[in-house]
């Protein structure tokens, strides 16, 4: 495997949720944030939503283990900042432009997603990738990752 740089990233809720609980290929994102590979960021409206989705009944988590994910596999490793609602690119789902805000103010390498509202998205910059896509740009070492 090709050496892998640090990147800024933005992780949307899916992907954490996913890699956290499901493993697969969101999951490899998990040792990479564990060990500093990656730098995720967030800010406080996507902290909340990830608390807010991993309390759904459907996953079966008590307050106690949502609790360990958030003290023990987001906060030490995110980048929390503060950031100011920007302008409303996606309007299918209005949500999804925290995710934006959050890269733009951080100026993230990716955002890594596998929801179609920022996937198409094309507006920004900041490429919006899909856990694998984003995996394989980290393994060829790309200075800059490309879109998709």
């Amino acid at each position: 495997m090709g050496t892998i740089q640090l990147r800024r990233v933005v992780l949307d809720t899916n992907v954490l949720v996913s890699g956290l609980l499901f493993g697969g290929v969101p999951g490899e994102l998990v040792p990479l944030w564990r060990s500093g590979r990656i730098r995720p960021m967030a800010s406080q409206e996507i902290i909340e939503e990830y608390l807010r989705v991993l309390s759904y009944p459907k996953f079966r988590l008590t307050e106690s283990e949502i609790g360990f994910l958030l003290s023990r596999e987001i906060l030490p490793f995110f980048d929390v900042r503060v950031v100011t609602a920007g302008p409303d690119h996606i309007k299918e789902d209005p949500s999804d432009n925290k995710f934006l805000w959050c890269a733009a103010a951080g100026r993230a390498d990716a955002i890594v997603s596998g929801d179609e509202h920022l996937l198409s998205f094309r507006g920004s910059e900041i490429p919006v990738m899909t856990p694998g896509r984003f995996l394989e740009v980290l393994r060829k070492g790309s200075p800059r990752a490309p879109r998709g």
